[in-house]
């Protein structure tokens, strides 16, 4: 690979893995091992059937998970342990044989991508959650799984393409920080009157 195609699949896995890290994974092992792209030996491990197979199960239980309101924000919050630090851990295998110094930087600017995607994902279904229809939640997760095929592949065979998808998903989540924000304290909000009501309900019934 030449170093924009390195550079490109560096940021791509680690923003892939913010947005699905088990899609993200599931692509590069199955492309890789049907010798449709060369992957760096740091990050062929991906390829072995054991790790194919697992992604695709995870994947698959994410897929459901993925669409019911709630259950996603949860699924959520327990993968900030996991995409972010895989996001790194992928960046850092995606960019070769390298000085130290330079796994360390792909590591570094992986988990950040990581981080920034599954900051928006999240925040963006938390949000669409305080809408009581699920067809939004389902239209929002059918899309992150296209979002991640389509820059994902552009990464690997167009890198200029996926820096254009990079740029135009940092500028809407930028659009979206302010709605995503009122949206979590709106969310808080409701949180704490279910909290009250039920405390209220409690001692009504106490009281009697």
């Amino acid at each position: 690979m030449g170093v924009v195609e390195t550079i490109a699949l560096t940021m791509g896995v680690g923003w892939a893995a913010g947005l699905n890290l088990y899609a993200a994974v599931a692509m590069l092992g199955i492309l890789g091992v049907t010798g449709n792209v060369d992957l760096p030996p740091s990050l062929e491990i991906v390829q072995d059937p054991l790790v194919i197979g697992a992604a695709v199960l995870m994947y698959f239980v994410e897929f459901f998970a993925d669409k019911v309101p709630g259950v996603d924000t949860g699924w959520d919050a327990i993968h900030t342990f996991i995409r972010i630090p895989a996001g790194a851990v992928l960046a850092a295998g995606a960019i070769g044989d390298v000085s130290p110094a330079a796994h360390l930087a792909a590591g570094l600017l992986g988990g950040t991508l990581a981080a920034g995607a599954h900051a928006t994902k999240a925040g963006t279904r938390a949000a669409i959650n305080l809408s009581p229809e699920p067809f939004t939640n389902w239209t929002a997760s059918l899309a992150e799984d296209a979002l991640v095929i389509a820059g994902l592949w552009s990464a690997l065979y167009h890198p200029w393409l996926f820096f254009a998808i990079l740029a135009a998903f940092a500028a809407v989540a930028i659009w979206l920080l302010p709605r995503i924000w009122r949206g979590m304290k709106r969310l808080g909000r409701w949180i704490a009157s279910r909290f009250r009501s039920d405390s209220d309900s409690q001692a009504t019934g106490e009281s009697g």
